[in-house]
């Protein structure tokens, strides 16, 4: 199985109630963070609905 890494770019204050769940169900916390996460379309659906707020990482 494939992965993708996202790293945290821009911080939460201020941001939609449901993209600060986004963000945690990503399990992120803090600006800088990477996680490596299973590239999957469910995951991808994600990063694609706050793409403002994270960089995949290569």
């Amino acid at each position: 199985m494939s992965t993708i890494k996202v790293r945290l770019k821009r911080g939460l204050a201020g941001r939609l109630y449901a993209h600060r769940r986004i963000v945690a169900s990503l399990g992120l916390r803090k600006i800088n963070q990477v996680k490596e996460l299973k590239d999957c379309p469910e995951v991808r659906g994600q990063i694609k609905k706050i793409d403002y707020l994270l960089e995949v990482v290569e």
